[in-house]
């Protein structure tokens, strides 16, 4: 998926993660990141509420464009083939600068404030991506919803984590893909009306005197019909 940044917006993002890690995040203002990004401090505030905004990329942009996503593949025959495409999309905003990535998880992991903004960003993505799942499967039970969407989330984290603990190196969109292959083929099968249900009839018809054991393998024969 392909992301085109505003080069302002990444330029002063790139400043800040710069700041932020010579001199503390604490300690570096809004009108030190417009100084290094060759700026004026109005530009910076014209891009980012508040300086944790300007390490993370552009969440608000892409969850915009997730929903125009998720709302244009209503597929119920496939529901989670529009979440694979929404976590590839979000997957973008990292990969396509894999530098500023590995910057960005080092920063991450020293300033509690903007770990807490992150996790706040991973919930409005799993919610919207269980409303998808509502939208297009109403009569499916919520935690199926919530659960398959938290799969989806917690899998595009885990393989960018690991992605950019390599070193950012190599196709992180091909190892999105796997994971989700393997994820998916633990889910339930989709849509909720093609299960079997649990009280289903089945009928065998036997000859008086046939071994019980003949019988329970017609049964058992007949049940993975």
């Amino acid at each position: 998926m392909t992301v085109n940044p505003h080069p302002t917006r990444e330029n002063l993002a790139s400043a800040a993660i710069k700041l932020f890690l010579a001199k503390g995040f604490e300690r570096t203002t809004a009108d030190e990141i417009a100084e290094e990004a060759g700026v004026a401090r109005r530009t910076f505030f014209r891009y980012f509420r508040a300086k944790e905004d300007a390490v993370l990329p552009d969440h608000d942009g892409c969850l915009d464009r997730v929903r125009e996503l998720l709302e244009r593949s209503a597929d119920p025959a496939d529901p989670l083939a529009a979440l694979h495409r929404a976590a590839h999309l979000v997957l973008g905003l990292y990969s396509h600068d894999p530098a500023m990535a590995v910057r960005r998880y080092e920063l991450m992991h020293k300033v509690e404030s903007l770990r807490e903004r992150e996790i706040m960003t991973i919930n409005r993505y799993q919610r919207a991506f269980a409303e998808h799942l509502r939208r297009i499967s109403p009569e499916d039970d919520l935690l199926r919803h919530d659960v398959t969407a938290a799969a989806i989330v917690a899998t595009h984290n885990h393989v960018l984590r690991q992605w950019i603990r390599d070193g950012a190196a190599g196709d992180v969109h091909a190892r999105l893909d796997e994971a989700l292959g393997t994820v998916t083929a633990a889910l339930t099968a989709w849509p909720p009306g093609d299960e079997r249900q649990e009280d289903s009839l089945v009928v065998v018809v036997a000859s008086a005197g046939t071994p019980m054991w003949r019988i329970a393998k017609q049964l058992r024969a007949a049940a993975k019909a």
